[in-house]
């Protein structure tokens, strides 16, 4: 059955107001920036973002005023630092105020991973002695029954929805995605729905001829959308490679508030669909960002 709809679509359905959607789950790779315009592009309210990294798709989706609860390791720009508009949110409550319960990389991981096998919680010792534990109380520190050693506690975090972006995908959302995987493959089990990104559409067949690359059960899939350097600013290994220029306009621009939505409508308010985007961004830039050399994984033998 073919689940493919239009990106405006995907979010119209799945992405409602107050949901919580998990994002960014590959670190600084395949970061599903066209998702995220699109979900401020429709005014969604009240979201909770969830993810490791984000980049500045987080602090996008702030500013925009689309978010009132961050559970995250980091919130920024990895090539610049700072994430202006977390930064306002947070300290200046601008647009508004936001609650950040905070994780380590490892521990937002483990969080997703206790949902994806249905355990409530899994015991951990690393962040022991970090404040981390005092500002967010849905980890709690105990005592082991083992050895009454101090143990944290990180309990299941389980998204409404997760958004996950690939290298290709045929229409029913058997995924292909390789390069670094970060907590893609937790979050997609964890999820109670998934959408699929994919920067090419393919048959079952091709999925099929290497099953073992496919991400996640197609079951848990709602949606699947086909939009060509949907990741863009971000790296998509095989695709395209990270515009480290953009990055660093959108930091050098969103320093204030009016610079942000300056950027924001020419990014995003303004630009009604990918296609609109690829253009504003413009072929000679595109070209630059296009793998200079390919380099082919070995072929596999799955005979029998």
């Amino acid at each position: 059955m073919s689940k493919r709809l239009s990106m405006a679509e995907a979010v119209a359905r799945y992405i409602p107001d107050g949901a919580s959607v998990a994002l960014g789950l590959a670190l600084e790779p395949l970061i599903p920036f066209a998702v995220g315009h699109e979900i401020i592009r429709q005014r969604r309210q009240n979201l909770a973002l969830i993810g490791p990294i984000s980049d500045i798709l987080f602090d996008q989706l702030i500013g925009a005023g689309c978010v009132s609860t961050i559970q995250a390791a980091w919130v920024g720009n990895v090539s610049e630092g700072l994430g202006h508009c977390y930064r306002r949110a947070v300290e200046k409550q601008l647009p508004h105020s936001i609650h950040v319960e905070e994780y380590s990389n490892h521990t937002i991981a483990l969080a997703l991973l206790a949902a994806s096998v249905g355990s409530p919680y899994i015991p951990t010792r690393t962040l022991l002695g970090s404040d981390i534990p005092r500002q967010n109380p849905r980890l709690r520190v105990e005592r082991s029954p083992l050895d009454e050693a101090p143990i944290l506690l990180v309990p299941a975090l389980q998204p409404d929805v997760a958004v996950v972006h690939v290298q290709r995908s045929d229409e029913e959302g058997n995924a292909h995605a390789w390069g670094n995987l970060g907590i893609c493959a937790s979050a997609f089990l964890a999820a109670h729905d998934v959408i699929i990104v994919a920067d090419d559409l393919v048959s079952r067949e091709t999925i099929l001829s290497d099953p073992n690359r496919v991400l996640g059960p197609s079951y848990k899939v709602r949606a699947v959308v086909h939009e060509p350097w949907g990741a863009h600013p971000s790296s998509v290994q095989g695709c395209y490679n990270r515009d480290h220029a953009f990055y660093h306009e959108y930091h050098q621009r969103t320093r204030t508030q009016e610079g942000f939505q300056q950027w924001l409508e020419e990014w995003v308010l303004n630009v009604p669909n990918r296609a609109t985007y690829l253009a504003r961004l413009g072929e000679d830039r595109m070209r630059t960002l296009k793998i200079r050399e390919h380099r082919y994984a070995s072929p596999v033998d799955y005979g029998y």
